[in-house]
């Protein structure tokens, strides 16, 4: 079991309240979300999934690689999002000579974007109650 775990990289990648934990191998092109298929996690979504290809793409690297994933928190759409940082990580551990592609696509950033905290006296952060005159 030693000798297998050599060849393994694992990253993690984020995105509003989701984390993606990748573990990436050499191998066939398999992609493993939470022990199911991709199809099987997203349903069919191709947008998610052109999301989450995206760097093996880039990298020419779809079927020349197994990724494993843990995903938890937030929606669909931000695990997503989270495993393609995740990906994009663990690709530029491969191998340094990616980065520039990477970068240059934006894969290596991770989005800060979150959402904002609800305010008192109101009824999201920034959604006032309605206003009467009279």
């Amino acid at each position: 079991m030693a000798a297998e775990n050599k060849n393994v990289i694992v990253k993690t990648g984020r995105r509003k309240c989701s984390i993606a934990v990748a573990k990436v191998s050499s191998g066939k092109g398999r992609v493993f979300v939470n022990g199911k298929t991709l199809r099987g996690y997203f349903g069919n979504r191709p947008s998610l999934e052109m999301t989450i290809f995206r760097p093996l793409v880039l990298t020419d690297n779809q079927d020349k690689l197994d990724i494993n994933v843990k995903a938890l928190g937030g929606g669909v759409s931000a695990q997503a999002d989270a495993i393609k940082h995740a990906i994009s990580r663990a690709l530029l551990a491969m191998n340094e000579e990616y980065k520039p592609v990477l970068k240059q696509e934006g894969l290596l950033t991770r989005d800060a974007r979150i959402k904002e905290r609800k305010k008192y006296g109101r009824k999201r952060a920034r959604k006032r109650f309605q206003f009467s005159k009279r």
